[in-house]
């Protein structure tokens, strides 16, 4: 049975944080919220020390019929009602994989990583496969994580899973697996110039052959550069593609 205190760990343990240290945090989550209503995607601030939400955001996607405010007052109870069972119990191992590998990593460079992985959650009968990314916003003096901001969107996979550990910059990332527990160096995918410009035309809602005129190439090589990238990419569609693209910040 996963409790709310599964979900923090004794080593990032934070302490003594004061009213004033909140109040200088009050900008910040007014930009949260202004950065919320440009986009589908709901942001969170998760507090460590208090452990529970800092701020939600008002949209309204994935809150599973509640408002921002419902949600933040229920924390991680929110996750506990609303993941199936199987699937809080892998969250629980991320967030204990992820603080382990966390603290491995110089202070200095803590606040450049992001987690992401893929979970469900459920409303009523109706199941939506979403995406966590997390990353640290403000650390204390000895590099506890107090602080941390959390994207959610819908997942580009068909499963839950893919939990991948990257470093702002880099295209080598870390992958942990759920069957040997353990993160795994995974060199990471790179585009060439040509799959950029189709990705690219292909979101401006060009069409195969108005790519082909734009590259100067003949539509089959358009149809053979978009049928190797949706293999490398491991997607069906060029929808998907952009997705996977922008998510992982490959353009």
């Amino acid at each position: 049975m996963v409790r709310k205190e599964d979900f923090f760990i004794s080593s990032n343990s934070v302490h003594n944080i004061s009213e004033e240290e909140y109040q200088k945090v009050e900008l910040l989550i007014k930009m949260f919220d202004a950065i919320s209503r440009t986009t589908y995607q709901s942001l969170y601030i998760i507090d460590y020390y208090k452990k529970d939400f800092l701020h939600v955001s008002g949209n309204p996607l994935f809150l599973c019929g509640h408002t921002s405010e419902q949600v933040k007052q229920l924390g991680y109870m929110f996750y506990i009602n609303h993941v199936p069972p199987p699937e809080l119990n892998m969250l629980t191992e991320i967030n204990k994989a992820g603080f382990n590998f966390f603290h491995t990593i110089p202070t200095e460079e803590r606040t450049e990583y992001t987690i992401s992985y893929d979970f469900h959650i459920v409303n009523g009968k109706k199941q939506m496969l979403i995406n966590h990314k997390l990353t640290p916003l403000i650390l204390t003096s000895d590099g506890r994580m107090w602080l941390a901001a959390c994207v959610i969107s819908l997942s580009p996979h068909d499963t839950p899973g893919h939990i991948e550990l990257r470093k702002s910059g880099m295209t080598q990332y870390w992958e942990y697996s759920l069957v040997s527990h353990r993160w795994v160096a995974n060199k990471g995918i790179t585009l060439n110039e040509r799959e950029k410009d189709i990705l690219l035309l292909s979101a401006k809602g060009y069409t195969m052959n108005e790519i082909a005129d734009k590259l100067c190439v003949a539509i089959d090589t358009v149809k053979f550069y978009k049928r190797k990238l949706f293999e490398k990419l491991e997607v069906k569609n060029i929808t998907e593609a952009l997705s996977f693209a922008t998510n992982y910040k490959l353009l």
